[in-house]
């Protein structure tokens, strides 16, 4: 009989611990693989978290509604070995088919990996190998860990393989893919990334605060604990600076007054402002690529794929962050469809892990509190973010054939806050002033 530990997940990339808010097993019962094993709540995401194996529940180490640190074991599961079942049954021999040898095949494999405990080892099995500690960040069944052992995939890489299983689990056939593509020299080895700092050093400092009698003292729930330690984490690794333009989006505002019912009818969908903000900072990115990359120690990593974050509050007040993946090959129609669905899936709290997960650039819109004008923190691990003011109806100056004139235009702020570590103001201020010049220069005669 041999162990398996079942870790607590990473749920996102700034997440670093969990609450179990429910149990689906007890010590004692069987579990088959896939089988959820307990519910997990994060600031952005409820999760169930399923069984990486089948076996019997061992021992449950965390209980109910204990906040536990992504890496930490929760569960372990006593997982029958190939060795201890009877050997004596020939009609069983006789009647084993292809899926029972590849079980079989997978119980052995847990003899030959290393099992997955609070620091988690992929051990190399030849000497040139460096081996490589690191906590995981995801569950791995001993049959994909038996596979990244022998082809010498360190754990560091198996954390880049894109799953196709439930909650992006890595498959067999994912790892084997992965080592095709490596043999052929279609990826690379990954660069690690930097930690984020741990409890001690983002939570919020502590400071003399005197109250009276009739004061409220209101203890932060487990959602704005983590929020709390985000922000200060973000400000202690981001040297912050803040950029302001003012953009003329009058043609905008007409065009989307003329096309918004028809719109609606032709899609099925309310186009807003925000798929037309999107779609500005997708393109300005592409022009200016550096403002979707990451800082690791005194490594620059630029995304290839532009993945933009919306910041969409929630009915209780706290604010998620859902991700559309690959908004540079979006058009117009994409965009509204892929945000309308992100923000009602978060008011409903129907936001999957994958919706948070992997964004490079993010955009709050402080315009939905009738705010003109704000100064946002980065959302680590990407260097930047923008913030959208309220449109409201202003007088300019124009010129005319016949001089100037004081006219009324429809004007909103546009705030940039990037990392200066590797950001400077020239390209702070050129990337913020080309998202305003694609503004301006909307196509007010655009067809829907």
């Amino acid at each position: 009989m041999s162990e398996f530990k079942i870790q607590m997940p990473k749920l996102g990339e700034s997440v670093q611990e969990a609450t179990i808010t429910k149990w689906f097993v007890k010590e004692g019962d069987r579990i088959e693989e896939d089988e959820p094993l307990f519910e997990v709540a994060t600031d952005k995401v409820d999760s169930e978290i399923p069984s990486p194996v089948d076996g019997i529940i061992k021992k449950i180490v965390h209980p109910l509604n204990a906040l536990v640190p992504v890496g930490e074991i929760v569960v372990i599961i006593t997982i029958d070995d190939d060795d201890d079942e009877p050997k004596d049954k020939p009609e069983e021999k006789a009647a084993t088919s292809e899926p029972e040898k590849s079980s079989v095949q997978e119980q052995k494999a847990v003899k030959e990996t290393v099992q997955i405990s609070e620091s988690v080892k992929v051990t190399e099995q030849k000497p040139s190998v460096e081996s490589t500690e690191t906590k995981s960040t995801r569950f791995y069944s001993p049959l994909v860990l038996s596979i990244a052992n022998s082809e010498q995939v360190s754990l560091a890489e198996l954390e880049t393989v894109k799953g196709s299983g439930l909650n992006d689990r890595v498959q067999k056939k994912d790892i084997l893919s992965y080592i095709e593509d490596r043999k052929k020299g279609k990826v690379s080895k990954p660069v690690q990334s930097t930690e984020i700092p741990n409890k001690e050093t983002v939570s919020p400092p502590k400071v003399s605060v005197s109250h009276g009698l009739n004061d409220q003292i209101i203890e932060m729930d487990r959602v704005r604990k983590i929020i709390a330690d985000h922000m200060v984490m973000s400000k202690q690794v981001s040297p912050h600076v803040t950029a302001v333009v003012e953009a003329d989006v009058t043609n905008l505002v007409l065009w989307r007054t003329r096309v918004k019912d028809e719109f609606l009818a032709k899609y099925g969908e309310k186009i807003t402002y925000m798929p037309v903000f999107t779609e500005a900072v997708a393109r300005a990115i592409t022009e200016y690529p550096l403002l979707n990359s990451s800082v690791d120690g005194y490594k620059i990593i630029m995304h290839k794929d532009v993945n933009i974050a919306i910041a969409v509050a929630k009915p209780d007040g706290n604010l998620v962050v859902p991700v559309i993946k690959n908004a540079e090959q979006k058009n117009l129609v994409g965009l509204t469809k892929n945000l309308n669905q992100l923000a009602e899936a978060a008011r409903k709290n129907k936001l999957t892990v994958e919706d948070y997960q992997g964004g490079t650039f993010t955009i709050t819109n402080f315009g939905s509190f009738r705010n003109l004008i704000g100064t946002p923190i980065i959302n680590q691990p990407q260097v930047a973010i923008l913030a959208t003011g309220s449109i409201e109806k202003k007088p300019a100056v124009m010129e005319t054939p016949t001089g100037d004139a004081i006219v009324v235009r429809h004007k909103m702020f546009l705030s940039l806050s990037y990392d200066h570590r590797i950001i400077d103001g020239a390209l702070g201020g050129a990337f913020l002033r080309r998202i305003a010049d694609i503004l301006e220069e909307f196509n007010i005669n655009r067809e829907v």
